[in-house]
């Protein structure tokens, strides 16, 4: 008996140009395991969808009409909307300025990173999965780089990061500084099973949802170490 295949990942697009957004349509919709589930012109409608269709991975243009692309994300990540929902759900900004300061909000706010509006359809395939899957679409030094005009003064060490065992802050480092599960496992001399069980629980104690708010938590306090 053959194993049922995973469902396709469903993704919203968010651009307030029209055609711009077809064109992106006809290529995610080609991708095996991914369909365009919706799509908006600008960031209010884009939030109102988010709430109604709940897809897995949201594009969202940064620059639009009515609420911008910033805005937009805040509001998808605020505490009670995120409460209502069945399924996580990533967004990936897309801009035409690399290491652009309003993209480095939007990473503040929940975005899994960014995208140039320039890419290439492979790049926004390997992007979506990506993001699906927890993890940052940027490379951890361009990241480091834009949450640094984001954090000038650090914040507090809330009592929750010290209450991590001396093997969680360990592994919480190590997220922090962009390193993979694989080579967590060879830096602490575990499996990555029990990497991915440190990172599990260290999201459930400091109440982060994905690696890319760690990596946004340890800027936010001052905790990165390179």
């Amino acid at each position: 008996m053959s194993e049922e295949s995973p469902p396709d990942i469903r993704v919203l697009l968010v651009d307030d140009q029209e055609l711009f957004r077809a064109g992106v349509q006809v290529i995610i919709n080609a991708q095996p395991g991914m369909t365009v589930v919706g799509s908006a012109g600008d960031g209010l409608e884009a939030v109102r969808l988010v709430d109604e269709l709940q897809p897995d991975v949201v594009l969202m243009d940064i620059r639009m009409p009515e609420m911008d692309g910033v805005e937009a994300t805040r509001q998808i990540f605020q505490p009670e909307r995120v409460a209502r929902r069945d399924r996580p759900v990533r967004v990936v900004v897309l801009t035409t300025f690399n290491l652009d300061d309003r993209a480095a909000r939007a990473i503040r706010y929940g975005a899994s990173g960014f995208l140039l509006k320039d890419t290439t359809p492979l790049m926004l395939r390997d992007a979506i999965r990506t993001v699906h899957a927890g993890n940052a679409v940027l490379a951890p030094s361009d990241l480091s780089t834009l949450l640094e005009t984001q954090f000038r003064e650090a914040a507090p060490i809330p009592p929750a990061y010290l209450a991590l065992t001396d093997k969680e802050r360990e592994v919480f480092d190590a997220v922090a500084r962009g390193l993979s599960n694989t080579e967590i496992a060879g830096l602490i001399f575990a499996s990555e099973s029990t990497v991915k069980t440190h990172v599990g629980s260290i999201l459930r104690k400091l109440t982060l949802r994905d690696r890319v708010q760690i990596v946004v938590f340890a800027h936010q306090h001052g905790l990165v170490k390179f």
